[in-house]
């Protein structure tokens, strides 16, 4: 069985976009495009306020732990124009964040590099903007 992501309706709107803009200029990232745009066509699409907690969506920031090395790495998912303003931002265009995008605490989320595949686990989600709206309307 697929794995299958969950997105929010305004962020599959903007991803759509974006990958639009960007599949006409760059072409050496057209494979990534097609397997983040294969990850859309599939995803469970749901309203803000439907988004479970353990789900990294845009914005959303989360710590991670290389299979590999044992390293831990905080990084906040972010749409391209906003990685200038976060060191630890991570573009939804680059690899790593659509690796990241749409999975759940506790998976293990692979995409290849050079040497291979990397393997990241979802260690925790320590601020998830849907979570956060959901908190400060109770």
């Amino acid at each position: 069985m697929e794995h299958q992501i969950c997105v929010t309706t305004d962020a599959l709107e903007k991803l759509q976009a974006l990958l639009d803009r960007h599949r006409l200029g760059d072409a050496k990232s057209a494979k990534s495009f097609a397997i983040l745009e294969e990850e859309l066509e599939r995803a469970q699409v749901v309203e803000p306020h439907a988004v479970p907690p353990d789900v990294i969506t845009m914005n959303s920031e989360v710590r991670l732990r290389d299979l590999e090395s044992g390293e831990i790495f905080t990084y906040r998912l972010v749409y391209p124009s906003s990685k200038a303003q976060d060191p630890n931002a991570v573009s939804v265009m680059a690899p790593i964040g659509m690796a990241m995008f749409g999975y759940r605490v506790g998976e293990t989320i692979e995409w290849p590099v050079p040497k291979g595949i990397r393997r990241l686990q979802i260690l925790e989600i320590l601020y998830q903007p849907e979570s956060a709206v959901a908190t400060s309307r109770a």
